[in-house]
């Protein structure tokens, strides 16, 4: 049903609003199947660098179990990182349209990157995602949410 109090001219500017919606969450799953897919595996092979032997399949049945069970949580750490940050790349691109791109990349993956330390400057342990504890799994885990933001700067095109 039309709103009374809509002008012709919010349609457009709520189709493109909502046009963005499926692209950005079909962008969030990815970067948080990415980055749940990395934590695991990190974690596994930690393990394995103690001694712990790690046969193929369990390694596949934990890591199926983390995207069931992380990678929603991991989700919506990103997606609090990812909302200023997208909107601000999204707002500088207006004066830079050929950077749009590169621009939601970068934001997708320093979004990300705040929200986990943000999360690890409040949760009790020492840092919630023990494969960003360090650059080298930290920078694994972004590059899932840098894909991200290209993904969703080539569906919103």
């Amino acid at each position: 049903m039309k709103d009374p109090t809509d002008t012709p001219h919010d349609a457009p500017r709520r189709r493109r609003w909502t046009s963005h919606l499926l692209p950005l969450l079909l962008a969030l799953v990815m970067a948080a199947a990415w980055g749940s897919v990395v934590q695991t595996q990190w974690n596994l092979q930690a393990l394995a660098g103690l001694g712990l032997e790690i046969p193929w399949a369990d390694r596949m049945h934990t890591t199926g179990q983390d995207l069931m069970g992380f990678a929603p949580a991991y989700a919506g750490i990103v997606a609090i990182g990812w909302l200023p940050a997208l909107a601000v790349a999204a707002f500088i691109a207006r004066w830079w349209p050929a950077g749009r791109a590169p621009l939601l990349a970068a934001a997708a993956g320093v979004g990300m990157v705040a929200a986990v330390r943000t999360v690890d400057a409040v949760a009790p342990m020492p840092v919630f995602i023990d494969a960003t504890r360090h650059l080298p799994g930290l920078l694994a885990m972004a590059i899932g949410a840098v894909l991200g933001g290209l993904l969703y700067a080539r569906l919103t095109r």
